[in-house]
């Protein structure tokens, strides 16, 4: 890879330097701008029908732990590791879920300009914090009036690696604010949240929340490919840009040896979307989980698990970690062949 880039570099010596490509020159990518609408707004369609969906399936959320399960009754399965885990001997206390048990809220800076200087320490409190799949869209194009961004219609003009320039935009005609491209939704507040009347619409809303679930996150990979996204290497924390934030506010395992500051690499889809998983029940009508066919039963993320106990048909992508039909093994090889 060495000798391959010292190739690339002699043979470009010499040579007119080409045009940076958007975004990496301040401006948007405009094919992408629909594709952030649609992750904004199936993002919020997902809020909003999981709220209704919570009226007619059980979800239950462990008091101690950050488990979760999907169903009337709670798993056996000893795994709790909350405080006073041992005094339990493992068993979880179940009680009611929200939304945010199912959907992980992670949040991000909001950036005025994402090719600007790094947030420092002494802003972390300054500047606010939004989901970082909204800060994600933002930076892709979506107008949010609370969330002024900055907008260049000519690409900046470099005058090192990393120092540039904002080209003279004088000349140009005054700017005319445009229209969005489709209308934004907002969430539905608790207390007008309706549930399905019948089983039919209950069907209907299952395969609506299943559709955004997997466009939110279809679209917001297709995003991640152009506008970067940093993770912490030990840490959840995630920042929408180019290059991470230098707020010294880690405080994973011995964050003192970093004095805080977050170690950034490249993220992927999950650390922005993170699936929460939880154990398929094939039979919800039936007989609960048992703690003898723990290696048997399979998982799911919890939209999916969700969806399928309200009447969806479980994606094809999803189904060979679900394991639909599950059996007692008759003799010790069979036993022996669970993965």
């Amino acid at each position: 890879m060495e000798r391959a880039a010292r190739e690339r570099a002699k043979n470009r010596k010499g040579q007119p330097k080409g045009s940076t490509p958007p975004p990496k020159n301040g401006l948007l990518v405009r094919s992408l701008i629909p594709v952030a609408y649609d992750v904004f707004n199936a993002r919020i369609r997902l809020i909003n029908n999981l709220k209704r969906l919570f009226k007619v399936v059980p979800v239950l959320a462990c008091g101690w732990c950050d488990e979760i399960h999907v169903g009337p009754v709670g798993h056996p399965f000893k795994s709790c590791k909350g405080q006073h885990s041992s005094f339990r001997k493992g068993l979880h206390e179940w009680t009611n879920a929200v939304v945010e048990d199912i959907l992980v809220p992670i949040e991000a800076y909001h950036l005025f300009d994402r090719l600007g200087k790094r947030i420092p320490h002494e802003q972390r409190f300054s500047i606010p914090r939004i989901p970082a799949v909204v800060e994600l869209c933002i930076q892709a194009g979506v107008e949010i009036p609370e969330f002024h961004t900055k907008r260049r219609r000519k690409p900046i003009i470099r005058i090192g690696k990393k120092e540039f320039i904002d080209a003279d935009e004088s000349e140009l005609p005054d700017l005319v604010p445009e229209p969005p491209l489709q209308p934004l939704l907002t969430e539905t507040p608790d207390s007008e949240i309706v549930p399905p009347v019948n089983e039919e619409e209950k069907l209907t809303v299952a395969e609506e929340t299943l559709e955004a679930w997997e466009k939110m996150r279809r679209g917001a990979k297709k995003l991640m490919r152009m506008y970067p996204v940093r993770v912490c290497g030990y840490c959840p924390e995630v920042h929408v840009g180019p290059s991470g934030h230098k707020a010294q506010n880690c405080g994973a395992h011995k964050h003192q040896q970093r004095n805080g500051q977050h170690g950034w690499q490249a993220a992927v889809l999950d650390d922005l979307i993170p699936p929460r998983y939880v154990w398929h029940v094939p039979d919800v009508s039936g007989s609960p989980l048992r703690q003898e066919l723990r290696s048997f039963y399979g998982k799911a993320p919890a939209v999916v698990e969700i969806c399928v106990q309200a009447g969806a048909i479980a994606p094809e992508q999803y189904r060979p970690t679900m394991r639909l039909d599950v059996g007692i093994p008759s003799n010790i090889r069979e036993a022996e062949m669970v993965v």
